[in-house]
């Protein structure tokens, strides 16, 4: 009887331990998981108010997903991806000053209006070019 509660002890503890590592790898810093509550407080409230563009159930769920990924650390800025896929769309022109003029406009050059609830966003800009 000792020879199987031995092991079982060596076995609790390994449990014990690796759960003690692995909840404190994949917990959150105390001010990352407050900003976290934050942001789906927010989404709450764009999702009650219906400014978003999904129907309530879809956006109070992507919501607490989002809550979800950031606890557990894995949802990053994706700023820097959004931008970079921006500016990926202007390589559709084939002419470097119209390319140069999109780009501007896709880093905020220029005027914008309209939204994706109201089916699509107009970027614009207006380049002077001098008379010959």
């Amino acid at each position: 009887m000792t020879i199987v509660s031995m092991p079982f002890r060596h076995f609790a503890s390994a449990l014990a331990a690796t759960l003690v590592l692995a909840s404190g790898a994949m917990a959150a810093t105390p001010s990352a998981a407050t900003e976290a509550q934050a942001r789906y407080r927010e989404d709450i409230k764009v999702c009650n108010s219906g400014q978003s563009n999904q129907d309530r159930a879809t956006c109070r769920r992507e919501a607490a997903s989002a809550l979800a990924e950031a606890k557990r650390g894995a949802l990053n800025d994706a700023s820097g991806q959004y931008q970079q896929n921006a500016l990926q769309r202007c390589n559709v022109h084939k002419d470097e000053a119209e390319r140069r003029a999109c780009e501007m406009r896709m880093t905020g050059q220029g005027t914008t209006e309209g939204s994706a609830a109201g089916g699509g966003v107009l970027y614009q800009s207006v380049t002077v070019t001098p008379a010959k």
